[in-house]
């Protein structure tokens, strides 16, 4: 039955046809509750991974004021956050930036959205794999294995193929593995960090090693816009992942309110804790392109690894926390491929209840409750996308991860102008309604297009950035990130018009015009 509408709902209020909205997805209701979800956005963004793979860029770029980049790299995301937040306590849809964008905008805005989503957790993934099949070799001591691509590939599919695994037979299994990696996650960087700095106060810290100072916090030391930019872009992708809290919203108690405070809580602490470990390793390191130096291009890949024998030393209790730092890094991308399959998933779940996609990725298992075909093709397609690039080069498939930011900042920057015209018609209701659903939202949507552009059309685009280049008709040499980031949006597009010839009836307005509360 149809509830009655309510008119102060701003899809409600403008919609004069709306059809019936599907029922429930079959997924299982109030399986997670806040602590959990919490988990889910934190371990997606792999916050040991995150920091090994990216931190070096980063110090490369901007050298001492890294801390202050990666604070300034947090707003954005905030903003946007507030948005996710919002949008969900009306319209807790799994389908999120997917389901909005096409109640805002049109079906074929939130086809593009739900795209956006998938192709950044697809190429993600295949970073995700390499890691934890390097991780897995180095921690057991098998450097030469490690260095191997064929036996590093294998082992990253064998990763994926267990996270899909675990996804499959339910959603609790995996935050209840989630709490537990987190926890011992986010304790070894705090220890690492703490021991950091007191090493270097106390005057044990190596060569190179800096005591704070107030300059690291002052983005005017920078020099120009285009290397605060450059730095911003590189410090938004460690914030990435989030996002999952609220993807599985309808398996939240309190699903209006608590996949919400989860987003929002989540980006909050990741916030402190790359402060934290950024300034301290900064601290122990220095900036230096030799020796321990942040900066220095052999450690670019994975600092921590290094980070961890030099903190924690190489015998006794400091061998075994070196080691334990190692399998954290190990378990942060092995957590992150599964909370990267779960809003893939279910983003492909929603977009088939709507018609999207095919009907067969509606389909939720009758005893795990969790989806069958979204959750399998997540894993397979990954795979196949995984060795299909590390048999094509390394350098196309190192280049294909770094153009990831440009889809983050694509669907992330398309939720948050969502949230805007969402709920146009209450923004002037009051004084929150004004910030939280309109201000924020566009203030980090609009930040968000001028990074993808700026990105996009000079950074990326030079060829003289990244591992290929690629020469297009017309435009000539071309850097490969931009072209693989805007080429696979574009592909998105194209995989759109053709659906749209094969099934029309998701591309009627009607059927995905409808607000929460008619449901």
């Amino acid at each position: 039955m149809t509830a009655v509408p309510d008119r102060t709902s701003p899809v409600a209020a403008t919609d004069h046809h709306p059809a019936q909205a599907p029922a429930a997805k079959g997924l299982k209701g109030d399986a997670l509750g806040l602590v959990s979800s919490i988990a889910i956005g934190l371990a997606s963004t792999a916050p040991a991974y995150s920091l090994a793979a990216t931190l070096g860029l980063i110090v490369a770029g901007v050298g001492l004021q890294t801390p202050i980049v990666i604070i300034l790299a947090f707003i954005p995301i905030w903003l946007t956050a507030t948005a996710f937040k919002e949008l969900n306590a009306v319209d807790p849809d799994c389908g999120i930036t997917f389901t909005w964008g096409a109640r805002a905008f049109g079906p074929r805005t939130g086809w593009m959205g739900g795209w956006g989503i998938i192709i950044a957790d697809v190429i993600v993934m295949a970073n995700l794999a390499q890691i934890a099949g390097q991780y897995g070799f180095q921690l057991v001591g098998l450097h030469g294995l490690a260095n191997n691509t064929l036996w590093t590939t294998v082992a990253g599919v064998v990763w994926i193929v267990l996270m899909t695994w675990i996804c499959y037979i339910g959603i609790e299994v995996s935050a209840a593995l989630q709490r537990w990696m987190l926890t011992i996650e986010i304790a070894m960087l705090a220890l690492m960090a703490v021991v950091a700095l007191y090493k270097v106060y106390a005057g044990h810290g190596p060569a190179g090693s800096l005591h704070i100072a107030a300059s690291w916090f002052n983005p005017f030391h920078l020099g120009s816009v285009s290397t605060l930019t450059q730095g911003v872009l590189a410090a938004i992708f460690i914030y990435w992942g989030w996002d999952s809290a609220v993807s599985v919203n309808e398996e939240t108690a309190d699903k209006e309110r608590t996949p919400g405070r989860a987003a929002v809580i989540s980006t909050v602490v990741l916030l402190l804790i790359y402060a934290l470990v950024s300034t301290s390793a900064q601290s122990f390191a220095g900036v230096g392109t030799k020796g321990n130096g942040l900066a220095n291009p052999a450690n670019s890949g994975d600092v921590l690894s290094g980070l961890g024998t030099q903190i924690f030393g190489t015998s006794g209790l400091g061998w075994f926390l070196a080691k334990l730092l190692v399998f954290m890094v190990l378990t942060s991308s092995a957590a992150s491929t599964q909370t990267t399959i779960l809003p893939t998933a279910r983003t492909t779940l929603s977009m088939a209840v709507y018609k999207a996609i095919p009907d067969r990725f509606a389909r939720v298992h009758s005893r795990y409750l969790t989806p069958t075909w979204s959750t399998v093709g997540m894993g397979l397609v990954s795979i196949v996308f995984y060795v299909l690039l590390t048999m094509v080069s390394q350098n196309v498939l190192t280049d294909s991860i770094s153009s990831v930011g440009l889809g983050i900042a694509f669907y992330y920057g398309m939720t948050g102008f969502a949230s805007v015209w969402y709920f146009r018609k209450v923004l002037t209701r009051s004084t929150r309604d004004f910030l939280m659903k309109g201000l924020f939202p566009f203030l980090g949507g609009a930040m968000l297009l001028f990074f993808f552009c700026y990105a996009a059309f000079d950074i990326y685009a030079d060829p003289s950035y990244g591992q290929t280049v690629i020469d297009l008709p017309l435009l000539g040499k071309t850097g490969g990130v931009s072209v693989i980031g805007i080429g696979s949006l574009v592909l998105g597009v194209v995989l759109m018009v053709i659906y749209q010839f094969v099934r029309p009836a998701f591309f009627r307005k009607e059927v995905i015009a409808v607000s929460h509360a008619e449901r």
